[in-house]
């Protein structure tokens, strides 16, 4: 069972909380267990409690027989009737299992299956039990001793397993792949990869493998193969539990509501014949468990976690008289089984009890069981003893049986001889492209094996091991892919090609000749870089977020203010949203919608990039409103009604928010109404498949004003009826976002023939001027009608493709209905713009951004937007004087290029699909202020306490800015900052010996220095800050950065341990007040950081004391052949680094002049260099000394 929407109540049961193996009396146990149980000072016992009086059972009708304590205040964590035996087998959290026998539940084995982590599945065997924990599988006897005990890796998160036959074995868990066991001979045989990872149930049946996964779908799998043959999208939250019978396949889970997950009352029942969906089963309980309990007819058993039953058929409508109640003694209900002869029901709680229900006084587990075998006596023969110490005591007196058979240890000669394996013949595409330098042949690596990698399966096919995942190095290999030609050049997935030195010789500017910014693609979970460029380019989102600021440490509403200040900075230069992506994957909302991608699955490609991107596109969208909300009108809730209650109090909800009415009508006349809110729309197609013109704003219509039949409970009638739900719509938002749900191809051939239609309407239309031309040339098309209307299309090839309109005409009727038109240019002329707003209460609507989902099987395709610039963003740039226009841009990650208006309305359904459109108000940005005031004060700089509960005074290395001390426009700083490594850098060694990294090491920042530049106090630190992880460490870099182990946990540290965001907004007040940086190589350091610094504001000593085509000088050699400072010997200190960059920086000024004698600096350079060839860059070694680090300031700040 997936227990990732359960009640989170269930996380005080920690395991180490269970460690010993006798458990004690738990205070929340109900007493009324444990009336015949004796307690004494050595423990509670645990023998199964009897029943104090004769039950009296219903035959038919099942009623609870028996109720025993596993394990006193630990929970059940799995249930399992014993298939070959009369026994049921218990599983606890603390790693403990219980069997009990027979009806009566006698005790019968009781053992420690695994010290710390909670039991998740059992599969009992002819010869034992199998036990599953989160990375270890154990093969026990029965009566507790180990057959087998199969470790798995420490990064696995088991969690299912399915028997597949006698001897094969499936384990499947959170991760992308399931992996095969062969039970005799212990070894794992097969590792299949799943496209959507966590399977957390499995099932069988005689066609396929049904795998249930964490993301709420259920996928159906060859048996033979294990492919994907079907997949249902059950639930859009999670999934709980599913079942199968015969051709009926039932599902409960959750579903994902604005506030989280729910338990979501309706069944999802399919038929597996014609595979889809049947109606769904409303049920009165809250669904947790269930399983078919097939007798006489399909009856479904559905459990909830507060102990409810209900009994219904899977097609019919349930009967609440059909509902029975388990009462557990833990508040909670945590498994459920059903025996294989289906008279006997399990159920254990969150105490540790275990309830049997049966329908019979006398039932028996299983048709056909065999007879269990009791412990017996230890009945040892007397045997005389032997006195080891002796050396003539005769070996004869230990009794052997006599045998006939050749012994094991006669190894037969033939069997022992060497036979070395024959080498696997070379591929032949190596031997055609292989090039030869005397004795030495190159070649191409074809990708037809595993790197480094020579397997010896002769006889079997390698194609699984192809990779598609980069670009092949032959050119070959490209002009073999004729896939990648039917992708135009510009929307294929880019990708940084990285260097000897990093990212600094690559050439952007080659994939972006305009000023605005794009974003690097090379991060965790960077599919939403498209969404992030349609939000900033939103003027009145963009302003609201640069205005905002709170205290929390993870807001995205703050890191996405800050990224869009970055966007407003960067002149051309890509930039990167780690640190909004940082604080997008510590949001448990995120994680549980599944909008976090594994680094596998987005490499691969493997995830739905178009319902992943729909997905986040309304979750950050509910997530910014509730930032915003709770900051500006922490009231805001006190609203009756909708989703979002009072949302206008936000600006997000003005912005997005559309008031909605939902109105239910029982056939018996009475009607309910009840408001809501929606901040987007998903658009519902018409089920219609014939090939009648259906326009964009009819479709758009029906999503809005939906109308659909269902069962609903209506007061009057107090009973289920068929109910018809419309919804009517109050107030239109003044940005409409829709997602498209372009996710199957019946979706896709409704856009594919819907752009045909009106393709052939608009020759039609024009098959007038057609006919006067005999000879008719491309050339020759002019003023053909666009679906926008405002401007005149060319050609016939801007028409094809073409169903969505540039604009659409929304108006409210006075019968709160909605009528939603295609606008034209000629629309505009025959109302006038005086028609379009208030009075009449008509609104038109632009396109502004479509979302687009580019199919490549190579590559794994990727998400590209279309934006309209407006002209504000034109004339901040200055791109040209005078920017009065709007132009169409394609944001590819860092690549942007003007486009044709056209070319974001075209949607060849082969490669390029829609996932969502915005459109907005016209002339909205008069309704909002769109004035930004940095909400960043000098209070920033000001002391602060540590986050560390160790730190002390006398080891504060930096003394705070005084009021009378706050920098001015032009001010020095000296900064310094040291980094650990997160993940380690993936290279690929070519064939011809070069190194190529494919994915560069993700650095974050542990410490920055920031030391005075002037003043009487110049070179005393006022920033020195260690910067608090959430996030694993690979690599302290402790030589280079002088950080240790524990420096950066609060629990253990010394240091002055801050957050972040706290350091991020002293550096951003100190860039916005205008100072100047003094650092080495900052260019690095500010890119980790995450922050954009106008280059007049940089006072890089890389390059001050660079020559041209020449290397780049480190800080160490530097400062001993200027300044006569031994630095860095050891490990590197950051106030040592940055103090010396600033006497560097000085050094520079005196010996250029303050740069008005270049030529003499010139020289100074020249023997710098040949100094550095003459000492081979190495700084000599101190004699007797160590480095010196300028104890004046350092005495000074301990004093202080």
């Amino acid at each position: 069972m997936n227990f990732e929407g359960l009640d989170p109540g269930l996380a005080e049961y920690a395991p180490a909380m269970h460690s010993a193996l006798d458990p004690v009396l738990d205070a929340h146990l109900n007493p009324s267990l444990l009336q015949n149980v004796e307690l004494d000072p050595e423990g509670v016992a645990l023998e199964a409690l009897p029943v104090q009086e004769s039950v009296h059972i219903m035959e038919g009708v099942y009623s609870e027989l028996h109720s025993v304590v596993a394990e006193v205040g630990v929970p059940v964590s799995v249930s399992h009737f014993d298939l070959h035996e009369e026994m049921l087998w218990v599983g606890s959290h603390g790693g403990h299992a219980t069997s009990f026998f027979g009806p009566t539940l006698e005790r019968y084995s009781s053992f420690q299956v695994n010290g710390s982590d909670d039991i998740r599945q059992i599969q009992s065997l002819e010869n034992g039990i199998l036990f599953l924990t989160k990375n270890n599988l154990k093969y026990m006897a029965r009566g507790g001793l180990i057959i087998f005990d199969y470790l798995l890796d420490e990064s696995e998160d088991m969690h299912s397993l399915l028997l597949t036959d006698s001897s094969t074995l499936l384990i499947g868990g959170l991760q992308n792949h399931i992996l095969e066991i062969d039970l005799n001979t212990v070894q794992e045989t097969q590792k299949y990869t799943v496209e959507t990872p966590g399977v957390t149930i499995m099932r069988q049946t005689n066609r396929f493998f049904f795998c249930g996964h964490t993301s709420g779908k259920v996928s159906l799998r060859d048996l033979r193969t294990f492919k994907v043959e079907h997949e249902f999208d059950a639930f859009s939250g999670s999934l709980s539990d599913f079942d199968v019978h015969g051709n009926l396949l039932a599902t409960c889970g959750f579903s994902s509501r604005l506030t989280g997950l729910a338990c979501d009352r309706f069944l999802k029942v399919y038929d597996l014949r014609m595979m889809r969906a049947i109606t769904p089963l409303q049920v009165h309980v809250d669904p947790a468990f269930l399983r078919f309990i097939p007798t006489y007819t399909s009856r479904l058993a559905i459990i909830s976690q507060s102990g409810q039953c209900q009994f219904c058929e899977p097609t019919g409508l349930a009967n609440p008289a059909d509902i029975f109640h388990v009462n557990p003694v833990g508040p909670l209900l945590m498994t459920f089984d059903v025996s294989a002869s289906k008279q006997a029901l399990a159920f254990g709680d969150s105490e540790g009890c275990v309830h049997l229900w049966t329908d019979s006084p006398e039932p028996s587990f299983n048709p056909y069981s065999r007879e269990t075998e009791f412990a017996l006596p230890c009945l040892v023969d007397s045997l005389p003893p032997l006195d080891w110490s002796q050396d003539l005591l005769p070996l004869s007196l230990i009794p052997v049986p006599l045998t006939t058979d050749t012994l094991l240890s006669d190894w037969p000669a033939a069997n022992s001889a060497p036979a070395p394996r024959r080498a696997p013949p070379v591929d032949a595409e190596i031997l055609r492209t292989m090039k030869k330098v005397g004795f030495i042949g190159y070649a191409p690596n074809p990708r037809t094996r595993l790197r480094n990698q020579i397997p010896y399966r002769l006889k079997e096919s390698d194609s699984e091991f192809d990779s598609f995942s980069q670009v092949t190095e032959s050119p070959i290999g490209r002009e073999e892919e004729p896939h990648l030609h039917m992708v135009s050049k510009k929307y294929r997935k880019v990708t940084i090609k990285y260097s000897k030195l990093g990212l600094e010789d690559f050439d952007f500017k080659h994939y972006n000749k305009t000023l605005f910014a794009g974003l690097e693609p090379h991060i965790p979970n960077a599919y939403c870089n498209c969404m992030i460029q349609v939000l900033y380019f939103l003027e009145p989102v963009r302003c609201l977020i640069q205005n905002h600021l709170c205290q929390k440490e993870f807001c995205l509403a703050c890191e996405l203010g800050f990224l869009f200040h970055m966007l407003d900075l960067s002149r051309g230069d890509p930039c990167q949203g780690s640190n909004f992506l940082r604080a997008f994957r510590t949001i448990p909302e995120a994680s549980a919608l599944g909008l976090i991608l594994a680094d596998s699955d987005e490499a691969s490609g493997k995830g739905n990039l178009a319902r992943l991107i729909q997905r986040w596109n309304r979750f950050i969208l509910t997530q910014l409103h509730q930032d915003l909300q709770e900051l500006e009108v922490p009231q805001a809730y006190r609203g009756a009604g909708g989703s979002f209650c009072s949302s206008g109090d936000s600006v997000i909800g003005q912005l997005f928010s559309c008031e909605m009415e939902n109105c239910s009508l029982c056939r018996c006349g009475s009607e309910t109404v009840r408001a809501s809110s929606t901040l987007l729309f998903t658009l519902s197609y018409p089920e219609d498949k014939t090939g009648k013109n259906c326009d964009f704003a009819q479709v758009l219509k029906r999503s809005i004003c939906l109308e659909q039949n269902t069962q609903a409970w209506c007061d009057n009638c107090e009973k289920y009826q068929p109910t018809i739900q419309t919804r009517n719509i109050r107030h239109l938002p003044d940005i409409l976002v829709i997602n498209c749900e372009v996710n199957s191809l019946k979706e896709a051939d409704f856009w594919r023939m819907q752009a045909e239609v009106a393709f052939k309407m608009a020759i039609k239309k024009h098959s007038g001027e057609i006919s006067k031309n005999k000879e008719f040339a491309l050339a020759d098309w002019k003023e053909l009608g666009s679906p926008e209307g405002i401007l005149m299309c060319p050609s016939i090839e801007e028409l094809k493709n073409v169903w969505l309109p540039f604009s659409i005409q929304m108006k409210m009727t006075k019968n709160k209905g909605l009528d939603v038109c295609n606008w034209t240019d000629g629309d505009e002329m025959q109302w006038g713009p005086a028609r379009a707003e208030e009075e009449h209460g008509v609104y038109v609507y632009d396109l502004m951004a479509t979302v687009v989902h580019i199919l490549d099987s190579r590559t794994g395709g990727s998400l590209v937007a279309h934006i309209k610039v407006g002209e504000t963003y034109h004339q901040r740039k200055e791109v040209s004087e005078g920017v009065t226009h709007q132009q169409w841009y394609l944001f590819n990650d860092f690549l942007i290029e003007p486009i044709d208006k056209h070319e974001a309305v075209q949607f060849d359904m082969n490669w390029k699909v829609p996932a969502i459109l915005y459109y907005i108000k016209r002339n909205l940005n008069s309704k909002y202020n769109l004035n930004i005031k940095n909400p960043i004060e000098a209070s920033v700089l000001l002391a602060e306490a540590s986050l560390a509960r160790k730190q002390r005074k006398t080891h504060t290395t930096f003394i705070p800015l005084m009021l009378n001390e706050m920098p001015q426009v032009g001010d020095l700083v000296g900064l310094d900052a040291e980094f650990v490594t997160l993940n380690e850098e993936e290279a690929e060694l070519r064939s011809d010996g070069t190194k190529s990294t494919i994915k560069p090491s993700q650095m974050s920042v542990a410490r920055i220095t920031c030391v005075r530049g002037q003043g009487p106090n110049e070179g005393i630190p006022f920033i020195d800050d260690y910067i608090s992880t959430q996030e694993q460490v690979v690599d302290y870099l402790t030589q280079y950065s002088g950080i240790k182990p524990g420096d950066l946990d609060a629990k253990i540290s010394s240091k002055h341990l801050t957050t972040l965001k706290s350091t991020y907004l002293k550096l951003r007040f100190l860039i916005d007040i205008g100072v100047k940086f003094v650092g080495h190589g900052l260019q690095k350091d500010f890119r980790v950081i995450n922050l954009m610094v106008p280059k007049d504001q940089v006072l890089d000593t890389v390059y001050l004391f660079h020559m041209p085509r020449k290397r780049m000088i480190s800080l160490r050699f530097l400062a001993w052949y200027f300044l006569d400072l031994k630095i860095q010997g050891e490990t590197h200190d950051s106030i040592e680094d940055a103090r010396t960059a600033l006497q560097l920086y000085r050094k520079y000024l005196e010996l250029s002049k303050n740069g008005t004698e270049p030529e003499s600096f010139h020289k100074v350079l020249k023997s710098l260099y040949e100094k550095g060839r003459k000492m081979d860059w190495k700084v000599p070694e101190p004699e007797g000394q160590t480095s010196p680090k300028n104890a004046a300031v350092f005495s000074s700040v301990l004093a202080l």
